[in-house]
């Protein structure tokens, strides 16, 4: 009896969700077609359907990883400095999920700092996300919360101490849980917020950057 459409779709829903579960215990370092075949129960001759080279699933785990990180909940509920707080907060391993999606990533880094293709493609994905936390920090000047000047150098230190400080809670868990995080992040804002101009007016009717500000994808 020939497969239908919807028996091939279950099927790689499943090899995707053993590819998932592979990178989130081993790493990418322990993603091969041999592990993903033992997590899904199956043959690596099967495997070899949906990923003829080992180049083929790598490209698999990427969209796999972009995607989940796109579709966790963010919370982006305020505007101005909130906003900002919050595009910060996402980005940091502060659930089970982040955390799975935050030590996928940092494992990704080995295979993009080896191909030149995919370097390109890590920088442009963390040169977006510069941009929309510079967009958030832009509303947040509006406001008079953050005080007034160039928002690339401030977007880009703020993106290297949450990866830097995802990177440690990553390594020790036990000293950097997740009250943790947030409290060292806050302590971060409030050196910035510091400098503002408690002067400044607000600007009346703001609401916020004209387009998303949240990290956008990776860690």
């Amino acid at each position: 009896m020939p497969r239908t459409k919807g028996d091939h779709e279950g099927r790689r829903r499943d090899v995707s969700e053993a590819v998932w579960r592979v990178m989130a215990t081993r790493g990418f370092a322990g993603l091969t077609l041999r592990a993903v075949a033992a997590e899904l129960g199956a043959t690596t001759g099967l495997l070899t359907h949906y990923f003829p080279t080992k180049r083929a699933l790598l490209e698999h785990a990427l969209d796999l990883l972009e995607q989940r990180t796109m579709a966790r909940p963010r919370r982006q509920t305020g505007t101005g400095l909130t906003a900002f707080r919050d595009a910060l907060l996402d980005i940091l391993p502060l659930t089970p999920e982040a955390t799975d999606s935050n030590r996928i990533w940092v494992s990704s880094w080995d295979a993009a700092l080896s191909d030149p293709a995919l370097s390109a493609d890590y920088a442009r994905k963390y040169a977006q996300s510069r941009d929309r936390l510079s967009r958030c920090a832009a509303a947040a000047q509006e406001l008079g919360e953050l005080p007034p000047g160039d928002t690339a150098p401030l977007a880009a230190a703020a993106q290297a101490f949450v990866l830097g400080l995802a990177v440690q809670a990553l390594l020790d868990p036990a000293a950097f849980p997740p009250q943790r995080q947030i409290e060292l992040l806050d302590d971060y804002l409030a050196t910035l917020t510091a400098r503002a101009d408690p002067t400044t007016t607000t600007r009346h009717g703001h609401d916020g950057p004209s387009e998303p500000c949240g990290p956008g994808s990776g860690v």
